[in-house]
């Protein structure tokens, strides 16, 4: 469904992923633990994304140390004004400069 006077879906949530990532303090987008954040189009997919009828959520991965709220409430400033639902932005994980490869789970030790 498109909404009057906004851009197609896919265009919409491109730019709406730019808007996140340009963000100081955010270092990624995150799809959720399944993987069911995202923005479903013809063979690609943009996660971290998901817009709706009634809400845009926005799930983030942020640098640490940082001010957590302020980072979520700068994205948030960032792309309210692009949709036209009410934003929710989650901070799915965080990335330390200690850490700067994906977490990669390993098998218990028996």
């Amino acid at each position: 469904m498109t909404i009057a006077g906004t851009p197609p879906t896919a265009e919409l949530a491109e730019r709406v992923a730019e808007a996140a990532l340009a963000v100081p303090g955010v270092a990624g987008l995150h799809g959720g633990v399944f993987g069911e954040i995202a923005t479903y189009l013809p063979g690609r997919r943009i996660e971290g994304i998901r817009i709706g009828a009634d809400l845009c959520a926005v799930h983030i991965v942020a640098r640490y140390p940082a001010d957590l709220p302020a980072v979520a409430e700068a994205v948030h400033a960032r792309i309210a004004p692009m949709v036209a639902v009410p934003v929710q932005v989650t901070i799915e994980d965080l990335q330390t400069d200690e850490h700067t490869e994906p977490y990669e789970r390993t098998e218990a030790a028996p």
